[in-house]
């Protein structure tokens, strides 16, 4: 579906090469981010208290938000889970205070807000879970990447699988760059949008590729920057339809979705647009400097073969 057409061919790849240069700066710069300052990991990670109350009505997360607050934590989470009367509470480790004294506190402040509040378990999460659930994070990040090279490498082309991957390493190393700048706190649900962004990113690329290889079937004498820039023009419809409306949804989440879904939505944020970015300066552009051509998309037939007049 279009709203739009443009008739005219964008040469998208005209500045290609300063736009990669900038891509490049960028990646060192949150390489260098990632390795000096590292991540504000959650307590999923680090460790911590999590307790399990329960209302006799509907919990009012906000204001428990607030009663947790004034005990002086900085970072702890509260969330519904089961039912609107189950509230889990997570607490980063305290200096000299054990678990149980902790959800002491925690509990008499709750109960003087509201009588009703019942304490169902409290628990300690080692940082052992925490390493255990970042080697499985890394595990995950890993296998999601070989499955887009295979993907690639099998739908099109070996320097489009080469070029498609890189191209969402820089998605995903940028979203982590922002991360450790800002020292936003990075828990599993970041993770799940750093997963997500790997997939929605590749998706863009394969639109792009597809439709490269599409132009390599109808304009056979064409250069390959020009297949290219047309590619990326004919698409531009429906990246904005895709983009825009997923982008909504997202900032809606950022906006109403609480603490809980703020920084998973951010990290949303920051790679939809670095996906739309990539996909076209820089898995396109790594494409053409590699050196790919209509022989590498377009199977050729033999002449006396009747399906040669169609390739």
């Amino acid at each position: 579906m279009e709203f739009f057409r443009i008739h005219r061919t964008i040469p998208f790849m005209r500045n290609a090469l300063v736009l990669n240069i900038i891509s490049l700066l960028t990646f060192i710069a949150a390489v260098f981010f990632i390795v000096t300052r590292g991540f504000h990991l959650s307590i999923e990670f680090t460790g911590g208290t999590v307790m399990e109350v329960h209302y006799a009505q509907t919990a009012q997360v906000d204001k428990i938000r607030d009663a947790v607050d004034t005990l002086g934590y900085k970072d702890f989470q509260v969330q519904n889970f089961g039912t609107s009367r189950d509230v889990m509470i997570r607490l980063p480790l305290a200096h000299g205070q054990t678990s149980s004294a902790q959800s002491e506190a925690v509990l008499k402040v709750l109960k003087a807000q509201t009588p009703e509040v019942e304490l169902r378990s409290v628990e300690y999460v080692g940082p052992q879970v925490g390493q255990e659930l970042a080697h499985n994070g890394l595990m995950a990040l890993l296998c999601v990447v070989v499955g887009i090279i295979i993907y690639l490498s099998l739908r099109f082309e070996w320097k489009f699988a080469v070029s498609g991957v890189i191209a969402n390493l820089h998605d995903v190393v940028i979203i982590l760059g922002f991360f450790a700048f800002f020292q936003w706190e990075f828990s599993l649900s970041v993770l799940a949008g750093v997963l997500a962004v790997l997939g929605y990113s590749v998706n863009e690329s394969v639109v792009i590729m597809d439709r490269i290889r599409e132009n390599f079937r109808k304009q056979r004498k064409a250069p390959v920057r020009e297949i290219i820039d047309g590619a990326i023009t004919q698409t531009i419809s429906r990246t904005i339809i895709t983009h825009g409306s997923t982008q909504m949804m997202v900032l809606s989440m950022f906006f109403f979705g609480g603490p809980t879904l703020h920084y998973f939505s951010l990290a949303l944020t920051i790679g939809i647009w670095f996906g739309i970015y990539s996909s076209v300066f820089v898995a396109a552009a790594l494409a053409m400097w590699m050196g790919v051509k209509r022989e590498d998309l377009v199977k050729q037939v033999k002449k006396d073969d009747p399906r040669a007049e169609l390739g």
